[in-house]
């Protein structure tokens, strides 16, 4: 998978003297968790692909923590790995992730957002995702575009894995990828910090 690379460049940076040996624990911790996200990719749901890269998320901080690295130390190489990951790689990726704010209010993103409801709205896996659309534009700053995470797979398998305490560093990229995407996200609570829904809705950054 394309992501595992920045978890490698990561980890050589970090630990320069074992990082072969902490990949390979990473790598295989991750093929034990694998058959808890193999139903991501066949699930109708397409939310649930995201639980691949979190279980090799999940993985790192397992064996990052074995290593006796402590919270602070693991929460700083997860963002680096996950800003690394996400971050334009040149003009064309950037103009791409600013694309769907373009095309949100047409035709063409009001026929994707249908799509997406229709997809999203029911469990493609009891270990998945469960999200409601909103589209009322009063609801969402006028974007016309929002969702709730009623049921969240990274949450369900990182408890499942006795490591609930590392949920909210991937919430913590979530600012940042609605940034790259000339977006201001606007959210008053998330499963993980002990509300019962993820809201996420975003503002247009006036440039």
């Amino acid at each position: 998978m394309s992501y595992k690379k920045y978890f490698y460049q990561t980890i050589r940076e970090q630990f320069p003297a074992d990082h072969r040996q902490l990949c390979e624990a990473i790598e295989a911790h991750y093929q034990a968790i694998f058959p808890d996200v193999a139903f991501a990719r066949r699930s109708p749901n397409p939310i649930d692909k995201r639980l691949e890269f979190s279980a090799y998320f999940l993985a790192t901080a397992q064996v990052l923590e074995q290593r006796g690295e402590n919270f602070d130390t693991i929460r700083q190489i997860c963002l680096d790995i996950t800003h690394a990951l996400v971050h334009p790689k040149n003009g064309f990726h950037a103009w791409l992730k600013r694309l769907p704010v373009k095309i949100i209010r047409s035709p063409l993103g009001k026929l994707l957002t249908r799509f997406m409801e229709k997809k999203t709205t029911k469990l493609g896996h009891p270990d998945g995702f469960r999200v409601n659309m909103i589209t009322d534009p009063a609801l969402t700053f006028g974007l016309g575009y929002g969702i709730d995470i009623m049921e969240c797979g990274i949450c369900k398998l990182f408890q499942k894995h006795d490591a609930w305490r590392y949920v909210s560093i991937l919430c913590e990229v979530d600012k940042l990828t609605a940034s790259l995407a000339g977006l201001e996200m606007v959210r008053s609570g998330t499963i993980a910090g002990g509300a019962n829904k993820c809201d996420f809705r975003w503002k247009a950054i006036k440039s």
